[in-house]
């Protein structure tokens, strides 16, 4: 034996060496709260025991169907019990869940199946036609099984396995989980960028059990407010086919919380949902948290004491007063579809908590602190870390043990992803010295102006803050004397126009808070009836600048 296997510990043949799966996120709940709710919209109640029990039986039902360890299993629901069954189930049996994306054209979700070689589809009716017009061109696909609200099959013309209730009655409720390898690929769902097809993002059971693990203590271990402790109810609102809802599904049944499943997001329902059902933790994008903040606005709903995680893009200062002064308790997340996601949470310090309402605001709106066990970087173009003075630039690149290791069938764009042993996130920031980070525009969409970089998310957090403004994007169109300059797409919810954004920003450029080279001519400050999104609730930059030269 040499000296250096000496120092490896060597089991003895009796112990259990605990692989880190998804079933083991259930131990304490099942052990503690067997007892806790879920609830679907409100209309139906379960504990987590029946919970446990239906797993079982989804299990059961998809061994029936010849689901086994590899094959793919591709949902497409609401956000229901169904879908968070789905969730351990399936990877528990060692298959892998395809969470598809059902805001995608007929043509991506085509591609996205049969990219993911599925085999089994779990559908609800909703998006049954979708699946009529592409069965055909999915060779692969050995089994559909719908998912109804009312428990009845629709009119259709596919050649179905059964409906999913009556598919779990039949089922036995004991199931024996296989020990299986950590490393096994247990979740992937697509990435929509804004070239070329849709990339596979994959997790095993081990990326999503520490992500868990390590988001939960960010998130749980310091005092004051914006925390989550197993007293709170969650309702997640960023939809579960998206990075998994942001991985809390998992995080709130391992600390067994009381769980409200909204199903489709309409502002009424989610908003009767946080009063009938008092809601207390929950995450969406910013434009679904300035549907709730307007909503409450026209029916005079007080949101107190409901703890609200903004991700998918920057959040707007001018959004997170109007929702703070609704007793949100609203703060900013960063992450990607391929980091797990979480990465950071601007969670005010248990010590050094803001001394200004002003720096408060800041704190909220930032990217936030690096989450416990990731490895949080902004280098320069040879990888070195810019420092930590607030002003200097770079790329946010990661490491963490909840990154995707790859793209699915693409490895030359998962080598491109993990250059120099670093996740590259393409995001621009700048580091505090108290470890804050601010992210100033993704690579693509840094506005280069008069020999200066301009940052459209900074731009677009200062229009927010004028009075009549509900939201703003920022985009660079060609310039022939200054090469990009910048052009504004304002949404009004008052009485507000151009003059009045442009010396906005202006006192700002005054005040040496702003470059004069980021104001927009007034001829480049339009307003709009709404400003296009992507799937996921992102702006769509992309489609801004192909409508920019009509616009202009």
């Amino acid at each position: 034996m040499t000296h250096s296997e000496q120092h490896l510990l060597q089991p003895t043949p009796s112990a259990y060496t605990y692989p880190l799966l998804i079933k083991q996120l259930l131990l304490n709940s099942m052990s503690l709260h067997g007892d806790q709710e879920i609830t679907y919209r409100g209309d139906m109640r379960y504990t987590y025991r029946d919970f446990n029990r239906r797993i079982a039986q989804l299990a059961n039902t998809l061994t029936a169907l010849d689901v086994r360890a590899g094959t793919t299993v591709a949902v497409m629901d609401w956000d229901s019990h169904r879908y968070l069954e789905s969730y351990f189930g399936i990877p528990m049996m060692g298959a892998t869940m395809f969470t598809v994306n059902v805001r995608l054209s007929p043509a991506q979700i085509l591609y996205t199946l049969a990219d993911a070689d599925t085999e089994v589809l779990l559908v609800h009716t909703d998006f049954l036609p979708v699946i009529e017009q592409i069965r055909d061109q999915l060779p692969l696909l050995r089994h559909i099984v719908v998912l109804s609200d009312d428990g009845k099959l629709p009119e259709h013309k596919l050649a179905l396995a059964g409906e999913y209730e009556a598919l779990m009655a039949q089922a036995g409720t004991q199931y024996e989980f296989p020990e299986l390898d950590e490393n096994t690929k247990a979740v992937t769902f697509y990435t929509t960028g804004t070239t070329g097809d849709p990339k596979g993002v994959c997790y095993s059971h081990r990326h999503i059990v520490l992500h868990a693990m390590a988001t939960a203590l960010s998130v749980c271990s310091p005092g004051g407010s914006q925390r989550l402790s197993t007293a709170d109810v969650y309702m997640p609102i960023t939809p579960m086919f998206h990075v998994l809802g942001w991985g809390f599904p998992y995080i709130t049944i391992m600390l067994g919380l009381r769980t409200v499943l909204p199903g489709r997001y309409l502002p009424e329902v989610l908003l009767k949902l946080r009063e009938t059902e008092k809601v207390t933790f929950s995450h969406c994008v910013p434009t679904i948290l300035q549907m709730l903040v307007s909503g409450a606005e026209k029916t005079g709903q007080d949101l107190s004491g409901w703890k609200v995680i903004i991700g998918g893009s920057a959040l707007p200062p001018g959004l997170c007063e109007a929702a703070l002064a609704k007793g949100m308790d609203v703060f900013a997340g960063y992450g990607m579809s391929e980091t797990g996601p979480v990465v950071s949470l601007a969670l005010t310090p248990a010590r050094g908590a803001p001394a200004t309402h002003a720096d408060d605001l800041k704190l909220r709106c930032s990217t936030g602190r690096p989450s416990l066990m990731v490895d949080f970087r902004v280098v320069d173009e040879e990888m070195r870390d810019v420092p930590r003075d607030g002003v200097s630039r770079g790329e946010i690149v990661l490491r963490s043990p909840s990154l995707t290791p790859l793209y699915f069938k693409k490895p030359e764009a998962s080598e491109e992803l993990w250059r120099g042993g670093y996740l590259h996130t393409q995001d621009i920031a700048v580091m505090y010295p108290d470890g804050v980070v601010q992210i100033v525009d993704r690579l693509k969409d840094v506005i280069k102006t008069g020999g200066e970089w301009v940052s459209s998310i900074e731009v677009e957090g200062l229009i927010t803050q004028v009075p009549g403004v509900q939201e703003a994007a920022v985009i660079g169109v060609p310039d022939a004397k200054w090469g990009e300059r910048p052009m504004a797409f304002v949404v009004a919810a008052g009485d507000v126009d151009a003059k009045a954004v442009r010396e906005h920003l202006l006192s700002h450029v005054q005040a040496k808070r702003l470059s004069a080279y980021a104001v927009p001519e007034l001829e480049r400050i339009l307003f709009v009836g709404e400003i296009p999104k992507t799937s996921v609730g992102k702006v769509n930059k992309k489609q801004l600048r192909v409508d920019a030269p009509q616009a202009a």
